[in-house]
């Protein structure tokens, strides 16, 4: 017994010294900053952000002005910024155009939902290429355009592209409940047709652990398009059979992969 209370009580002197290693559990985990994507606003993140918050992560969301990778990219940066310790930095659709371009060196992994991850010189729409990577319904009557007052560029207006009302359900999100579809459309952010021609620089997965989510049902981004994109930047790959916001519709997924990114 005595050697027991012997063996006890050098543990924890142990543990005080430095001796013995704390948990690591107790040590800090990273800060999770989920940037949206087209046709979304922040809102799309919640079911992912109240999963990781409740494992105990520090969760961003900042908004995605969707005007092109450079200004967008810019725009997270200031998030970024604000931000002590490592992140991990995780792009839905569009927003894996933005992250790629994000070179801060506290970010220590990226992961790509469903989204775009260019190489150097490709725009978005490289990856949508309908002979190469034929399927996505994103194309008109669904694909519609506006004009819209953007204090971005010279004269105050753009051409933005928005999904119209009658196709967002079964284009962009099939596999939610109607109601969930509708508040999705309410929170609609419509996008500078820049966006989606600007050519990306030099991509960030190149110099960065990656992890990709396929959308294995996905009417916006062909999977093909999906897989060969993680194949390239050698993302752990993970699919699931969802609709382009997978993020809304599997959650816990969706977590899953960022949790794996994050260890």
């Amino acid at each position: 017994m005595r050697y027991r209370i012997l063996a006890t009580f050098a543990f924890i002197a142990a543990l005080f010294t430095g001796m013995v290693a704390a948990p690591a559990s107790a040590q800090t985990l990273p800060t999770v900053v989920l940037v949206h994507g087209a046709f979304a606003d922040a809102t799309s993140w919640d079911g992912v952000a109240a999963d990781l918050r409740a494992r105990g992560y520090r969760v961003v969301t900042p908004d995605n002005p969707l005007r092109g990778p450079t200004y967008d990219s810019g725009a997270v940066q200031h998030t970024l910024d604000t931000i002590s310790g490592p992140i991990v930095l995780v792009g839905h659709s569009y927003g894996g155009m933005v992250i790629t371009q994000i070179k801060d060196p506290d970010v220590k992994s990226l992961v790509y939902i469903a989204a775009f991850g260019p190489a150097q010189y490709e725009p978005v729409m490289l990856q949508l290429d309908p002979i190469r990577y034929p399927g996505s319904q994103l194309l008109p009557p669904a694909l519609q355009v506006k004009v819209v007052d953007d204090a971005t560029v010279p004269g105050g207006k753009n051409v933005d592209g928005y999904v119209a009302p009658e196709y967002f359900h079964s284009v962009f999100c099939q596999d939610v409940s109607d109601a969930t579809a509708a508040t999705m459309y309410a929170h609609q952010k419509s996008a500078a047709l820049w966006s989606n021609l600007e050519p990306s620089g030099p991509p960030a997965w190149a110099n960065k652990p990656s992890w990709y989510l396929v959308a294995g049902q996905d009417r916006v981004i062909p999977p093909a398009s999906q897989r060969a994109m993680a194949s390239r930047m050698k993302a752990v790959t993970t699919e699931v059979p969802a609709s382009h916001a997978v993020l809304v519709s599997q959650p816990n997924a969706v977590a899953n992969v960022v949790v794996a990114a994050a260890k």
